[in-house]
């Protein structure tokens, strides 16, 4: 048994919501798992109140569903679903790049020439999962600076559905990956160099449909099931 220190409410709550994201977030509770309060309740050693709440607050972010006579569960997402998503945050995560920009410090583009340059190490000993925590956390560093909280959580809550998935798109499309490292560097240029807004926007939405580019025409080309959840 798991015990959660604090005697709140709300302590228990957020500490149940960490709990449960963590595990989803390590592929721990895969697409379609079941989350059985009672039983999470006893694991953490607290009620099944904050555990309830803590389980709403993953719905309300598109991690886990509700569905009658089934319960909640970690949520699916199947490749239609994957294609959207990608398409969305292309548009939304390129405006957040973009408002981010006048706000981004020398510091914070040599830290992600630093995250750059590790993603290029990668390349000689592709490991996919690693290459794509790294690729999240340079995209942070552009995005995290954006003004605009709405759209910085509709940003981050793209980023979580994403992470749903069961396998790196670039383990299926490794070549991207090198593509991918160039690109970065291209737009930390464009930042650095103060070019127009609009040029950096649209560098950022590019780079991520490319990515889907690469991803549906390897689909099609060797007609294989998606990696992401039926």
């Amino acid at each position: 048994m798991t015990s959660l220190p604090g005697t709140s409410s709300r302590s228990k709550s957020e500490q149940a919501y960490s709990w449960i994201r963590s595990r989803i977030e390590e592929g721990i509770f895969v697409p379609g798992y079941r989350l059985v309060l009672g039983a999470i309740a006893k694991e953490l050693d607290i009620s099944v109140v904050p555990v309830r709440e803590a389980i709403r607050r993953l719905e309300a972010e598109g991690l886990v569903t509700f569905e009658r006579n089934v319960g909640a569960q970690v949520a699916m997402l199947n490749e239609t679903g994957y294609v959207t998503t990608m398409q969305t945050l292309s548009i939304l995560e390129g405006a957040a790049t973009m408002l981010s920009a006048p706000f981004i410090t020398e510091t914070a583009i040599a830290a992600a020439r630093a995250v750059n340059a590790e993603m290029a190490d990668c390349l000689e000993h592709f490991d996919p999962h690693r290459f794509t925590e790294l690729n999240r956390e340079f995209h942070s560093i552009l995005f995290e600076q954006c003004p605009n909280d709405n759209l910085l959580d509709l940003v981050h809550r793209g980023w979580n559905s994403l992470n749903m998935l069961r396998d790196s798109t670039f383990s299926f499309v490794p070549g991207r990956a090198h593509q991918s490292v160039a690109e970065h560097e291209g737009i930390l240029a464009l930042i650095e160099s103060g070019a127009d807004s609009l040029e950096i926007e649209l560098a950022a939405r590019a780079h991520r449909t490319r990515t889907l580019d690469a991803f549906t025409e390897y689909q099609a080309r060797h007609k294989r099931p998606s990696p992401v959840q039926p």
